[in-house]
C-alpha cells in the first residue's frame, strides 16, 4: 500500500480493499426509510461513493449497493408526518414497506422516504443501484440464512449475547414473523419450529403498540419474515459478496452490532469478513440527528440555500472518523462557501502541498468536475444587495454562467432572511454625511478595495479621527446602519463615479 501520509480517507480505503479483495469489489451501504433523509444518511450515501470513485481512479471496477432497509417495522411517527398521525397509527408495527403511504405519492410510506433519497443522490450525483430489501427477501435470497441460523440457533444466540453484552429473551428467535392477520412484524414471536415451518404467535406489546393475538404458522418458503438486525446485517455481507462497508462509531463500540457481525461471519459461517471502516457522528449543532425526531434541518431545505457540491465537500474534506458539527447559520455556511471556493484553486500534484491543502482539493475533486462559477459567492451578494438586479450582477462580476447557477440560492438567502447582518442593507447615500461626501472626493479613480480601506485610516487620521468612528460615519451614510461589509469592497462594488454622482460631488 502507498504511503498514507497525505491520503484522502478515501484513498487509502480503496487501497486496502485492492491489496486485501478480489476484483469486482462491492461497496454496500444502507438506511432505514423511517423519515426524511438528513446529513447523517446522506454519508451513508456519499462516503461509499467516493471509496467507488478511488477505486475506479486506480482502473479498477467496483459496484456499490445502497441497500433500502424497508422491511424495519414502523416504530413511529416522524415529525414530518405528524398531519397524518391518526391515518399513520394504526399501522404501527408494520413493516416500513407495507404502511401506506399518506400522501399517496410513493407506493409505501418506507418508499416515501426511499424515493426523496432517490431524487438526492441523483441531486449530488451518487452513483449507486438502490435494493429495496423486502424484494431480496421476497425473492428468497435470504432463506439459505435464515435456515442455517434456525440451525445453529444455539450457536447464534450465544454470540449474539456475548458480544452485545446482553441476555436475549427465552423467546428470542433468528427470524421475526410478519403475522398473516394483522401484517404486524414487531409483535410477533416465534414459538416452534423445524428448520423450515415455524409457528408463532402474535402477542407482543412493544410499548408504542400491540399484537393481535393470532397464531399462525408460515414456512420460509413463504417469505414472510425477516431476519433479526444482528443476524440479517452479516447475511446481507454474505447475499451481496460485499468487500467493504461502513458504519458510524456507534456500531464500532463495545457491544455494538459490528461485534456481532464479525463474530457471526468468521466463527458461525466461517466467511471471510469485508473491510469495515467506521465514520463519526453528524451533528446538528452538538445534537445526534434523528430521522424520526426531526431534529436538524433537513437536506431538502440545506440544498435550497447552498449548490450539492458545497454540501457534499462539506461532509467529505473532514477525516473519516471526526464528528462533523452541523451548524446551518447563515456566518458558517458563508464560511465553507469561501473554503470551497478557495480549494478549488488548490493543485493536488503541488510538490510541497500539504497535508491539509490534499485533503480539501481531493474533496473538492470528489464533491464536482468542476468550477460552476469564478464570482466568489460574497461578490454576487453584495452586487445584488446594492444594484437590485441580477443582468448587472452579470456584467460586474464577468460571470454570467456563474449568476444564473448561483442565483436561486442567493434568492433563497434573501426570501429566508439568511443573510448575514452586514450583508442585509440597501444602498441609500440620501443622508450622506459631509464627511463622507470629503472622503469620497478624495478618492482617485482606479483604487482597488484594499487601498480604499487603507484610505479611510488615512482620513481619519488626517481629520482627527479613530479609524473606527469613520467607518461607522460611511457604513451610516451609504447603507444606514452602523456596519456592514468590508467599506473598501463595499465603496468599489458600489462604484467611484456612481458615489460621486449620487452624492452630488
Amino acid at each position: 500500500m502507498s504511503d498514507t501520509k497525505h491520503m484522502h480517507w478515501s484513498e487509502w480505503l480503496a487501497e486496502k480493499v485492492i491489496a486485501e479483495k478480489k476484483e469486482p469489489y462491492v461497496i454496500t451501504a444502507g438506511m432505514t426509510t423511517s423519515g426524511p433523509v438528513h446529513f447523517g444518511t446522506l454519508c451513508e450515501m456519499l462516503f461509499p461513493a467516493a471509496i467507488k470513485r478511488a477505486l475506479e481512479a486506480r482502473g479498477k471496477k467496483a459496484k456499490y449497493y445502497f441497500i433500502a432497509d424497508i422491511m424495519d417495522a414502523f416504530d413511529s411517527v416522524p415529525v414530518a408526518m405528524e398531519q397524518y398521525r391518526a391515518q399513520l397509527e394504526p399501522h404501527l408495527g408494520k413493516p416500513l414497506c407495507y404502511v401506506p403511504d399518506p400522501t399517496g405519492k410513493s407506493r409505501s410510506f418506507g418508499d416515501h422516504f426511499l424515493d426523496e433519497a432517490r431524487g438526492l443522490m441523483k441531486l449530488f450525483g451518487i452513483d449507486a443501484e438502490i435494493v429495496r430489501i423486502n424484494e431480496y427477501y421476497e425473492a428468497g435470497k435470504f432463506d439459505e440464512w435464515a435456515r442455517f441460523y434456525l440451525k445453529h440457533e444455539a450457536e447464534a444466540r450465544k454470540i449474539v449475547e456475548e458480544t452485545s453484552g446482553q441476555a436475549e429473551k427465552k423467546d428470542w428467535s433468528p427470524i421475526m414473523p410478519i403475522c398473516e392477520k394483522c401484517g404486524r412484524i414487531a409483535t410477533t414471536r416465534v414459538t416452534s419450529h423445524d428448520g423450515e415451518s415455524y409457528g408463532y404467535s402474535c402477542d407482543k406489546d412493544v410499548k408504542y403498540t400491540k399484537g393481535c393475538g393470532h397464531q399462525g404458522k408460515n414456512s420460509l418458503a413463504d417469505h414472510r419474515y425477516k431476519l433479526v438486525w444482528r443476524l440479517h446485517w452479516p447475511a446481507w455481507k454474505q447475499v451481496f459478496r460485499s468487500s467493504i462497508e461502513g458504519a458510524g462509531i456507534d456500531h464500532h463500540t463495545k457491544g455494538g452490532s459490528e461485534d456481532t457481525c464479525r463474530a457471526i461471519t468468521l466463527d458461525l459461517m466461517k466467511k471471510e469478513y469485508h473491510i469495515p471502516y467506521r465514520y463519526g457522528f453528524i451533528l446538528y449543532q452538538g445534537r445526534k440527528y434523528s430521522k424520526s425526531k426531526g431534529t436538524g434541518m433537513g437536506i431538502s431545505d440545506i440544498v435550497k440555500l447552498l449548490p450539492p457540491e458545497v454540501v457534499k465537500y462539506m461532509l467529505l474534506r473532514p477525516d473519516l472518523e471526526e464528528n462533523v458539527d452541523i451548524d446551518p447559520t447563515s456566518e458558517k455556511m458563508l464560511r465553507t462557501i469561501e473554503e470551497f471556493e478557495n480549494a478549488s484553486k488548490l493543485d493536488v500534484n503541488k510538490p510541497d502541498i500539504s497535508r491539509s491543502e490534499r485533503k480539501k482539493a481531493i474533496a473538492f475533486s470528489l464533491s464536482t468536475p468542476r468550477m460552476r462559477w469564478s464570482a466568489p459567492f460574497l461578490d454576487m451578494l453584495l452586487y445584488y444587495q446594492i444594484y437590485q438586479d441580477w443582468a448587472e450582477v452579470s456584467k460586474l462580476t464577468g460571470d454570467a454562467e456563474g449568476v444564473a447557477y448561483m442565483k436561486p440560492y442567493i434568492s433563497e438567502w434573501i426570501a429566508k432572511d439568511f443573510i448575514p447582518d452586514e450583508y442585509r442593507f440597501r444602498y441609500d447615500p440620501s443622508h450622506a454625511s459631509d464627511k463622507t461626501k470629503k472622503f469620497i472626493a478624495s478618492l482617485a479613480p482606479g483604487m482597488d478595495a484594499v487601498a480604499v480601506h487603507n484610505a479611510v485610516y488615512d482620513f481619519a487620521k488626517a481629520n482627527g479621527m479613530e479609524g473606527k468612528e469613520m467607518f461607522t460615519e460611511l457604513y451610516r451614510s451609504l447603507i444606514g446602519k452602523d456596519r456592514g461589509p468590508r467599506a473598501g469592497k463595499l465603496i468599489t462594488a458600489i462604484g467611484l463615479a456612481r458615489l460621486r454622482k449620487d452624492l452630488g460631488i
